[in-house]
C-alpha cells in the first residue's frame, strides 16, 4: 500500500510519475492533476524532459555538429535502434559498463600479469598519474559479491536521482564522485603512512553509489527503504550509519580492505549536490522505496594484487 501524494488515499497499485517521481492514485496520476513539476519545463530544452544525451531539441550549432557525428556511427542510435534502451538511462548504461569491465577483469586475470591488471583497473598510490585508472577503477570490482552489492544500490537508487537531475548531470555526478572518492582514499593513505610497493590501491563504485544515496538523503530524508524487502528504515538512518562507520574506521585505522575514506568522500559529494538541487529545483520525491539483494558486502579479499574496495 502507498499513499497518494495529493489526496492521501491508500492505493494498492499506485502510479509513479516518471517526471517528478511522485506517488499518486488513479485520479491524480496525470501530470496536470498533481501539479507535476515537469509541466513548467515542457518548453525548456534543459528541463526534465531532456534525456541529457540527445540535445537535438536545442537546434544550436554545437548540437547539430554533435548530432551529425552521432549519425555517422555505424550503429543505429535512434529510438528504434539497439542502443535506444540506454538513451536517457545513464544508470543502466553505467551498470552495463560495470559488468563488462568485470568480465574484462576476469579475462586479464587469466591471460596477463598482475602488474598489467593493476595498471589497467586499480587506482594505486604508487601510480596516481595513471589518469585512466581514476575512471576504470570506478567500474572495476574486487569480486562477484562486491559488484553485486554495488549494482543493487545503483540499480534501485540511481534511476530516482537520474529522474530528478537529468541523465547528463547524473553521469557527471557518477563519474566525478567515483573518481574523487578513489583519489580521496589515495590521499588518506599518504597521510596515514609511507607508501610501499605493498600499499593497496582502490577500485569499485561504492563512492558513486554513496553519492547517489547522499542526494536522496537530502531531497527526502524520511524516504522509507525496505532493506531486503522486509526491514523498513529511513534513508537518513542508513546514510548516517554509513558515515559514522566510515569516520570510526578512518580514525582507528581499521576496517580491513574496505576504502572507508572513499565512502565518506562519495557521501559528502552526494550530500552537497543534493543540497544544491534542493535549493535550485522543485523536486517531488516518493515516500517509500524497496531495496533488496543478495548477501555479502563490498569487502573481502580477491583478485591479483592488494587493493581496497569501495
Amino acid at each position: 500500500m502507498a499513499k497518494c501524494d495529493v489526496c492521501g488515499k491508500d492505493e494498492s497499485m499506485p502510479y509513479n510519475c516518471r517526471h517528478c517521481g511522485g506517488t499518486f492514485c488513479a485520479d491524480h496520476r496525470l501530470p496536470e492533476n498533481h501539479d507535476c513539476t515537469g509541466l513548467q519545463d515542457w518548453n525548456d530544452p534543459q528541463g526534465v524532459f531532456d534525456s541529457g544525451f540527445d540535445n537535438s531539441v536545442n537546434g544550436g550549432g554545437s548540437t547539430s555538429r554533435a548530432s551529425s557525428l552521432v549519425d555517422k556511427l555505424p550503429i543505429n542510435t535512434g529510438a528504434g535502434g539497439p542502443l535506444a534502451y540506454f538513451r536517457g538511462n545513464a544508470t543502466y548504461t553505467f551498470l552495463a559498463l560495470m559488468w563488462l569491465t568485470f568480465l574484462a577483469q576476469l579475462i586479464v586475470q587469466l591471460t596477463l600479469t598482475a602488474n598489467v591488471y593493476r595498471a589497467l583497473f586499480v587506482l594505486t598510490p604508487q601510480n596516481p598519474e595513471y589518469i585512466w585508472t581514476w575512471f576504470t577503477s570506478i567500474f572495476a570490482h574486487g569480486g562477484f559479491m562486491h559488484i553485486v552489492f554495488n549494482s543493487i544500490v545503483i540499480f534501485f537508487f540511481g534511476p530516482l536521482v537520474e529522474r530528478y537531475v537529468g541523465s547528463r548531470n547524473f553521469a557527471i555526478l557518477f563519474l566525478v564522485s567515483g573518481a574523487l572518492a578513489g583519489l580521496g582514499q589515495i590521499a588518506i593513505q599518504y597521510v596515514q603512512g609511507p607508501i610501499t610497493p605493498l600499499t593497496p590501491g582502490v577500485l569499485g563504485a561504492s563512492g558513486a553509489a554513496l553519492a547517489i544515496m547522499g542526494v536522496l538523503t537530502v531531497l527526502n530524508p524520511n524516504l522509507t527503504v525496505y532493506v531486503y524487502f522486509i526491514i523498513p528504515a529511513p534513508i537518513w538512518a542508513l546514510t548516517g550509519l554509513t558515515a559514522l562507520a566510515s569516520v570510526f574506521f578512518i580514525g582507528t585505522g581499521g576496517g580491513g580492505d574496505i576504502a572507508h575514506m572513499a565512502h565518506l568522500v562519495g557521501l559528502l559529494i552526494g550530500l552537497g549536490y543534493g543540497e544544491y538541487v534542493k535549493r535550485t529545483q522543485n523536486v517531488r520525491t516518493p515516500s517509500q522505496f524497496q531495496l533488496g539483494g543478495g548477501g555479502g558486502g563490498p569487502g573481502g579479499p580477491g583478485g591479483p594484487g592488494g587493493r581496497r574496495r569501495f
